[in-house]
């Protein structure tokens, strides 16, 4: 009985995972010119060095998508998501300070210092930031979670995905993100989870648009 309970459980992750991934594949793209252009791209947050101090490949990879997006003209500006809670630890500062040293203008960027997970920078960027469109910016792995996500929150989304690391940085993070993917079905369908923080709205300023100034404002 355990046996078969077991092998219907790993079953059914399996064939959420399959889903997830076909349904969301055709909002995810590889190439600069192949992505749809989009006034704004959505940059999900990541430590820039990892427990052993070492650079942290993931947030590198993603800074030059996202510097690369906003040179081309493929992004007018880049709302930087991430986390913030804890006293010496700004994933939103730490993406603009990057940013900034690849020659992005600090008038193109807005800071979410709330952005905790992936769920919470979805629900925040739609109804925080009060955006309908974006790109969002992250890894192959990660980006059909985050289509998902992003999808039941009202955004209408596609991903660029910057270069495939080796296999060594991408291992684990394949593995965990197996589950990621199911226990965000079940946050979205069973429990109904929202974001810890919402607050003000802050209505982004884009180049070339009529849209309000956007402002930058921490939560801690």
């Amino acid at each position: 009985m355990f046996f078969l309970a077991g092998l219907l459980a790993v079953a059914a992750v399996c064939l959420l995972n399959f889903w997830m991934i076909r349904s969301t594949a055709n909002e995810i793209y590889g190439g600069l010119s192949a992505v749809p252009a989009n006034d704004v791209g959505l940059v999900l947050g990541t430590s820039p060095r990892l427990a052993n101090g070492s650079a942290n490949r993931h947030f590198t990879v993603r800074i030059e998508a996202a510097a690369a997006l906003y040179h081309a003209g493929r992004v007018k500006h880049l709302l930087l998501s991430g986390d913030n809670h804890l006293k010496g630890y700004d994933e939103p500062t730490e993406m603009k300070t990057a940013l900034l040293a690849q020659g992005v203008p600090a008038t193109a960027m807005t800071l979410d210092y709330a952005g905790l997970r992936t769920l919470d920078s979805m629900a925040r960027a739609h109804e925080i930031f009060g955006q309908k469109k974006l790109t969002i910016i992250t890894e192959f792995f990660h980006a059909p979670r985050a289509i998902y996500l992003a999808e039941h929150f009202g955004l209408e989304p596609v991903a660029f995905c910057p270069e495939v690391l080796p296999p060594g940085w991408m291992r684990t993070t394949r593995i965990r993100e197996f589950g990621a993917r199911v226990k965000a079905v079940l946050d979205v369908c069973v429990f109904h989870v929202g974001p810890r923080h919402l607050g003000d709205k802050i209505l982004i300023k884009v180049a070339g648009t009529k849209n309000i100034n956007a402002k930058e404002t921490g939560f801690f």
